[in-house]
């Protein structure tokens, strides 16, 4: 059996405020005796009293056997039905939890409690100030920053070969690439690669002449002149940065025009075409199949992991400010959208719903287990040390009203004779 933990300090407090209650509790009892015994033969007006008297020291010592019957024998004596608490402490404990689960864990109940509740309008205004949307993001933060940490290489190798890289080789590749690459072509997305690697293209080609030169006079004929050979890749040099200029430059060229209908053609190709999805499958085997393609994998988790780490513990990090961005912005939104609101508060009442329907049982057979490790007599002392102070007003009252029906009592008997 365990023992009932509790808090000294409060204990304490309990434990003075018990005895004063029991104090005035006797005190009553043993002022309703001396009165009793003062009063005792005595006619007149002195009848009542005593008559009172008597009646109060009967209720009095009633209600002190009924409370404490609840924790302990009166007396120490094993009389029946005494000690109910560590006697049946099991049995209050089911009773307890059944009570919980029909009462407070119901649907209709805990549905209109959350609604009432609108947290989604205390979160709007907890989060319009700004020093509470910072506190949220910098504990967000901190959460991510950690998280990342503890993920380590084996973590990130394990899932790729255990979870993607099956589901990519069980997955088509060319109906995807074929849909993506058309509806980027829709949008003219390529566009804007497609000026950026010129640009690139050509900055290179201006600042590296000579390698450009090395390129070609590798592929040049053994039996050229290395005179002519120089001429030559110098003037091929030339004409190509030229060549990618005016491509750069003028978004109407018939290169750009014919990379365009190879992007589209392509793209058809891969959504309707056999041989085509056929070498795009065998692409992807090849790739899935290179050991360098796991450990590059993993490669990029690691920058990418050490980029937001970085920015999210930076407090003015880029990371950081975008979520306080965000999440104030959302807050004004909510508190500004009353349908808002009331669609979160649903779906905040649905899921406190859904833990109640599927968790509810497992929450209150806690209460019945939780009583059930108790040490019966240590389980009957604390919890009459939580409302043993109210039970003595029981003894109280009575005392008090035991006096009043003996005087009543008294006053008939005296009438009828």
């Amino acid at each position: 059996m365990g023992m009932v933990a509790g808090d000294p300090t409060a204990d304490a407090g309990r434990r003075q405020a018990l005895r004063r209650m029991r104090t005035l509790a006797v005190s009553l009892l043993v002022l309703a005796a001396v009165v009793y015994v003062a009063t005792l033969g005595r006619d007149g007006g002195w009848g009542f009293v005593n008559a009172a008297a008597e009646a109060s020291m009967v209720g009095a010592i009633a209600d002190w056997f009924a409370v404490t019957a609840l924790f302990k024998h009166p007396l120490g004596l094993p009389i029946p039905h005494t000690a109910l608490i560590p006697k049946r402490k099991d049995d209050l404990g089911r009773g307890l939890e059944e009570f919980v689960g029909e009462n407070f864990l119901q649907e209709a109940i805990i549905r209109d409690r959350v609604l009432n509740a609108q947290l989604s309008a205390r979160v709007a205004a907890w989060l319009s100030e700004e020093d509470n949307a910072r506190r949220v993001v910098d504990e967000v933060a901190e959460v991510a920053a950690l998280g990342l940490a503890r993920i380590r290489d084996e973590h990130v190798q394990s899932l790729v070969e255990e979870a993607l890289f099956p589901r990519f080789r069980e997955e088509p590749i060319a109906p995807l690439l074929g849909g993506l690459l058309g509806e980027a072509l829709k949008e003219d997305l390529h566009h804007g690669l497609v000026d950026l690697a010129l640009v690139e293209l050509h900055g290179w080609l201006v600042d590296h002449p000579d390698t450009v030169t090395e390129v070609l006079e590798e592929r040049a004929p053994w039996w050229s002149p290395p005179a002519i050979n120089e001429r030559v890749t110098a003037r091929i040099h030339v004409e190509l940065v030229r060549w990618v200029a005016d491509i750069r430059d003028d978004p109407e060229h018939r290169a750009r025009a014919a990379f365009d209908s190879m992007l589209v053609q392509l793209a058809r190709n891969l959504l309707e075409d056999p041989p085509t999805q056929a070498r795009a499958e065998r692409l992807k085997e090849r790739l899935l199949d290179h050991p360098q393609l796991l450990a590059s994998s993993v490669s990029l988790w690691n920058a990418l992991r050490r980029v937001l780490t970085v920015s999210l513990q930076d407090p003015q990090g880029a990371v950081r400010a975008r979520l306080l961005t965000e999440l104030t912005a959302f807050a004004g939104r909510l508190a500004e959208d009353p349908q808002l609101r009331r669609r979160l508060d649903g779906l905040a009442a649905d899921a406190a719903v859904f833990v109640v329907d599927r968790y509810g049982a497992e929450v209150t057979a806690v209460i019945t287990h939780t009583i059930e490790r108790w040490d019966g007599r240590e389980a009957a002392r604390r919890i009459e040390l939580h409302v043993g102070r109210d039970l003595q007003f029981i003894r109280i009252n009575g005392t008090i009203v035991g006096g009043l029906v003996g005087l009543l009592i008294h006053a008939v008997s005296v009438v009828l004779h």
